[in-house]
């Protein structure tokens, strides 16, 4: 099943409770949250009580993406916040194995994340591990930015990394995704979609997730 995660970082936060409710009620399956701490990237979001008052408000999975130096040392307080998954980028990762443990002994799903240059061997020995990968399609810090086009061989890759091994690891995607091109990312071999201003700046959030759905299938 393909999933549709919006990304709160492109929220009205002065409105977080209706911004919310309204993708909620748009049909989106998770809500994705981006964790950064003007160190791994050049910008300072959100933390632990943010992620404890979304999920106070939200009924659905959170799926929180640390692009943090030092990520151990913040596991436990985001599973604890509310994270039904948590990622990690590879590249902050210094023992991934013993990282990913960590996430799943916190009661978390796990995630690992790949920068758009990190080549896939980076997490050739961890594919079984995991529950997801998530490919950044863009250079993470900032929303709003535009999809970089090789990504989609980077998702086949996986794709076929994934297949060969017969697992149930899923592909997630984040960045530059929009109803111009999030068919061709689905077709690449993608499960999970992330999308922040594509939705939150839309004037109609229903029509656009469904919008969406249609284009990836089932």
């Amino acid at each position: 099943m393909k999933l549709l995660a919006p990304s709160l970082l492109s929220a009205d936060f002065s409105k977080l409770k209706n911004e919310i409710s309204a993708v909620e009620a748009a049909g989106a399956d998770w809500l994705h949250l981006d964790v950064m701490d003007g160190h791994f990237v050049p910008n300072i979001t959100l933390g632990p009580i943010i992620v404890q008052a979304v999920d106070r408000l939200a009924s659905l999975p959170l799926d929180v993406h640390l692009m943090v130096e030092e990520p151990d040392c913040y596991i436990p307080a985001f599973a604890k916040a509310g994270a039904s998954f948590i990622s990690v980028q590879v590249e902050a990762c210094t023992h991934l194995n013993r990282t990913i443990n960590r996430i799943k002994e916190s009661g978390s799903g796990a995630g690992v994340a790949l920068n758009p240059t990190t080549d896939l061997s980076s997490i050739e020995w961890i594919l079984e591990s995991v529950d997801f990968i998530l490919i950044m399609s863009v250079n993470p810090g900032f929303g709003g930015q535009v999809f970089i086009p090789n990504a989609l061989e980077k998702i086949r890759r996986l794709r076929s990394m994934i297949q060969d091994r017969e697992l149930p690891t899923r592909i997630e995607v984040d960045g530059g995704v929009n109803e111009q091109n999030i068919e061709e990312i689905s077709s690449a071999g993608a499960d999970i979609f992330v999308a922040g201003s594509a939705v939150f700046g839309s004037q109609d959030y229903t029509m656009t997730i469904n919008s969406f759905r249609k284009k990836v299938g089932p």
